[in-house]
């Protein structure tokens, strides 16, 4: 989806929906009161005729706007006044794209910014509209044989006053760079084991790394890490035809000497298990073991692209869990790399072995 600032008067607007607000207590908003006016008093007619009653996450569509090159309308509940913070706020973006991606409607423009949200800035309220379209935008097709988009949503625009765009541009570069990020690291999710394996992880973590010229990336194979003595962590990987990875991500955005954030992500691709093995229902959903770690590449690969100050460190232990004559048993015994021995009585207690 594309994204765009701008200050275009109503009466001069052309789209093919413009979303606007309506209060609880059927106040409009700055928008919608304009649009009244540009059509002799219909948005106003509707709300007193109860077709909309403004409480959060409501939406009503108009399909005809008459005396306008506006298309449609989307009026958009924004509850009360008073109570429109952050999550109210976000509540409202999310069932208004939701009402619309489905249908012929590729042009958006969206008003609600203009819309004040309690301790929130203009920069803010930018952000959450690209960040939870975005959000709605996502679907995985690409092991599909049906790729049609069900989002047919192509552009998005975001109403701003001249000056203020500035601090309007800001919010959408994060807006961006934080839905791009959810969006890759959902994809990853959405993978199944036989294509999202510790290999591809680790791909997905260098691919992100050639992105940004402050960000290193170190893949860590078996044989380092036997060198290192991390024998708790590969044991969990003894059952698996699959090379385990430790990735390692490495942003310097800060002062070279400041302490970095450091994120460590869960990267099992698949756990079934092991010995002690899983019950079979659901056993499927253990694809997800990985998200942890998808969202640590993620997460450097906002940071990066937002060129945050900061020096943050991602670390991924990426392996498989599963059953085989070579896995770890119930009893087994392990030297992890602190030197401390561990017993082995469940082998599903992986996570805290990597």
């Amino acid at each position: 989806m594309d994204y765009s600032i701008e200050s275009t008067p109503l009466e001069k607007l052309q789209c093919d929906c413009l979303i606007t607000g309506v209060f609880a207590d059927k106040s409009l908003s700055p928008a919608a009161q304009q649009l009244d006016i540009l059509t002799h008093g219909l948005i106003a007619r509707l709300v007193e005729r109860g077709d909309v009653t403004g409480e959060t996450g409501e939406a009503l569509l108009i399909n005809a706007v008459p005396n306008s090159k506006i298309e449609r309308i989307l009026l958009a509940g924004l509850g009360k006044k008073e109570a429109l913070n952050g999550k109210n706020y976000r509540k409202t973006l999310a069932a208004a794209i939701n009402s619309l991606k489905k249908l012929p409607i590729k042009d958006v423009v969206c008003a609600l910014a203009e819309n004040p949200v309690s301790g929130c800035d203009l920069t803010w309220k930018i952000r959450q509209i690209a960040e939870v379209f975005g959000d709605a935008a996502y679907q995985f097709t690409q092991l599909k044989s049906d790729k049609t988009l069900e989002c047919k949503v192509e552009q998005t625009r975001m109403l701003a006053p001249e000056a203020e765009f500035d601090a309007a541009g800001l919010g959408l570069r994060q807006g961006r760079a934080i839905a791009d990020a959810i969006n890759l690291t959902k994809h990853m999710a959405d993978l199944p084991g036989n294509v999202c394996t510790p290999t591809y992880l680790a791909e997905q973590a260098i691919a992100v790394g050639k992105k940004s010229a402050k960000t290193t990336v170190e893949i860590l194979e078996e044989e380092d890490m036997e060198a290192l003595g991390m024998g708790s962590f590969l044991s969990v990987t003894r059952g698996s035809r699959q090379p385990a990875k430790l990735i390692c991500l490495n942003y310097q955005g800060g002062e070279k000497n400041a302490k970095p954030v450091v994120l460590v992500g869960k990267g099992l691709t698949f756990d079934a298990g092991g010995i002690s093995l899983k019950p079979g229902p659901g056993m499927d959903e253990m694809k997800y073991d990985m998200c942890g770690g998808a969202a640590v590449i993620g997460t450097l690969q906002a940071v990066a692209q937002l060129e945050l100050p900061l020096n943050v460190i991602g670390l991924v232990p990426a392996s498989e869990n599963l059953p085989d004559g070579n896995a770890n048993k119930p009893g087994d015994i392990w030297t992890s790399m602190s030197g401390k021995t561990i017993e082995i009585l469940n082998t599903d207690a992986e996570g805290r072995l990597i």
